[in-house]
């Protein structure tokens, strides 16, 4: 049975990190072509220095709002920090890859 947990563990490990690399280069993405925005207003349109900024803050808040709820331990649920490619659990010591 403890076999069968470890694999569900892992698989969920897998889940959570695959949405959190997404999460990251979504949010990296926005807040560059935002800043293109800002920077060539000819190549798309001209927006405010202010609306860019609200717009870059908005998507950083809502890329910390999911990795704080996305990035935890399938196991203890404690958050697993900024490596996303560790091997354990370092609350609950859990395998997770």
């Amino acid at each position: 049975m403890q076999r069968n947990t470890d694999i569900s563990i892992m698989k969920e490990f897998r889940k959570r990190q695959s949405r959190q690399i997404i999460a990251v280069a979504a949010a990296m993405f926005l807040v560059i072509f935002a800043a293109v925005v800002h920077k060539r207003p000819d190549l798309f349109w001209e927006v405010s220095s202010r609306d860019l900024f609200a717009f870059q803050a908005i998507v950083i808040a809502a890329f910390i709002g999911f990795a704080a709820v996305n990035w935890r331990c399938p196991s203890c649920g404690k958050y697993l920090g900024g490596d996303i490619h560790r091997r354990t659990c370092s609350k609950c010591g859990a395998q997770l890859q």
